[in-house]
């Protein structure tokens, strides 16, 4: 004789269009079916003439799978159902440890149904075209302290989330903590969609904002989606999530491989930063800072002139900055040469000059330092950079308050511990000049680099398309 079997099924989350196939034939198959008595309504079609239904209030799931577990036994044909799908927030985990439990010799099969979630994401568009999570709310079978910690998660790792059991009538303020806690690591601006009764004929869809989200606008019969740091909501009741199909670099579109990496990483750092909403040029000589040192503090130590990027870049377009002088030749190698190629612009170091030597010895002064003065002499309106040396700097300096040097522009980042942080507060007096500065005693060669191939390619900024000459 074959052992008895009982079926588990999710019945969808509340249209007959939503039932699969396999669950209606497993309704009408079976001799008793168990649940929740509010269920009983959505197969009521399917019962076959004599079919015994078992019904039970809310929370007594222990009751029903007790009962199940019982009539199988006894060889009936029983079938359990839940709501949505019986293995999420349903009644298939409890089956399986119950067996356990009672060395049942039943077997057990479990047919899937749609899910709540994916019904609410149908009826919003798209999305959940992304990783994503669920979170049930309810903390009557799990710690608040527990639940608490899966949102931090969820919130942090910018995933798609979906909540269940939002609220009930003795649960008011958990989805308030849950906005809270999500506005901590969201843009106020992050889609969210909520979707009451989904499949059911008081069917309610509603798109907003994690800042204008009310929670008191949702009951228990409602799934909440909040989506991620790329999802938008393109109009009426929709929020679509993209999988990045359009993002990805792909031979037709004209993005070579290394730039593909390069978007990628700026997009993954733009949602990274602690203050995303900086004016565009600042934004951009930011993100260029941190993709070059993978270290976020440069949000704290780069310092920008409000206008600085946009001024200069309009400089090099409109051909008023010609050349670009550099204290150290790494700093100068580091520059796209696509970049100067394209708008006309030489880039040099005077430390290889042959009269630097002899000026050096003359003068008393560092190699970088007549580097410098020789370089005032013939190109005194220049955008001047320096990433290593801050005497070098501090020249430039003197040179200007003498009426000697007018630059067009100045990036400071000269790095070490002698006169760093000094030169780096010599130059900020000079408010009429266009600056970037790397704060304290952090810079380098690389990261002066990086900060002209930020200026030299500001129109790509708005595109968020960096690399364009990588």
């Amino acid at each position: 004789m074959d052992n008895p079997r009982l079926v588990v099924a999710g019945i969808g989350p509340g249209s007959a269009n939503d039932i699969t196939p396999a669950v209606i034939q497993a309704v009408q198959n079976s001799e008793v079916i168990i649940g929740y008595h509010y269920y009983f309504q959505f197969i009521e079609p399917f019962l076959q003439p004599g079919t015994r239904c078992i019904d039970t209030g809310m929370r007594r799931e222990r009751d029903r799978a007790r009962q199940a577990f019982e009539l199988a036994e006894q060889g009936q044909r029983v079938c359990i159902i839940s709501s949505g799908d019986a293995g999420i927030y349903g009644m298939a985990p409890l089956i399986f440890e119950m067996k356990r439990e009672r060395n049942s010799p039943v077997e057990i099969e479990v047919l899937p149904g749609i899910s709540a979630f994916q019904k609410a994401a149908a009826l919003l568009g798209a999305p959940l075209g992304h990783d994503c999570c669920l979170i049930s709310l309810s903390d009557l079978l799990t710690p608040w302290g527990t639940i608490e910690k899966r949102i931090r998660a969820a919130a942090s790792a910018d995933f798609v989330t979906a909540v269940y059991n939002p609220k009930s009538e003795g649960r008011y303020w958990q989805l308030y903590r849950l906005k809270e806690l999500f506005l901590e690591e969201r843009d106020p601006k992050t889609p969210v969609g909520y979707v009451k009764q989904a499949g059911r004929p008081d069917e309610q869809t509603v798109v907003t904002t994690l800042a204008d989200f009310d929670p008191e606008q949702v009951d228990m019969f409602t799934i909440v989606l909040i989506g991620n740091s790329q999802s938008y909501a393109p109009g009426g009741p929709v929020i679509v999530t993209p999988r990045g199909y359009y993002s990805a670099p792909e031979a037709e579109s004209g993005t070579g491989i290394g730039q593909g990496i390069m978007m990628n990483s700026f997009r993954t750092i733009e949602q990274e930063l602690h203050h995303p909403d900086l004016p565009l040029g600042k934004k951009w000589a930011l993100l260029h800072a941190i993709h070059t040192t993978a270290d976020f503090e440069m949000e704290r130590w780069l310092h920008v002139d409000d206008g600085a990027v946009e001024t200069l870049y309009r400089a090099c377009a409109e051909g008023r900055i010609r050349h670009i002088i550099t204290d150290v030749t790494m700093a100068a190698a580091g520059i796209r040469k696509g970049a100067l190629q394209r708008l006309g612009i030489h880039a040099e170091c005077y430390l290889g000059d042959e009269r630097v030597a002899q000026l050096a010895c003359d003068k008393h002064i560092t190699r970088t330092q007549a580097g410098i003065r020789l370089a005032v002499e013939e190109h005194p309106e220049a955008l001047y950079v320096f990433g290593n040396a801050p005497t070098a700097l501090m020249e430039l300096c003197d040179l200007i308050r003498k009426g000697k040097a007018h630059p067009a522009g100045i990036i400071a980042a000269p790095v070490g511990f002698v006169h760093v942080c000094e030169s780096k507060h010599q130059v900020k007096p000079f408010t009429h000049i266009p600056k970037l500065i790397v704060e304290g005693r952090k810079g380098g060669s690389n990261l002066a680099a990086t900060l002209v191939n930020a200026i030299l390619c500001f129109d790509d900024a708005a595109t968020l398309k960096p690399g364009r000459d990588v």
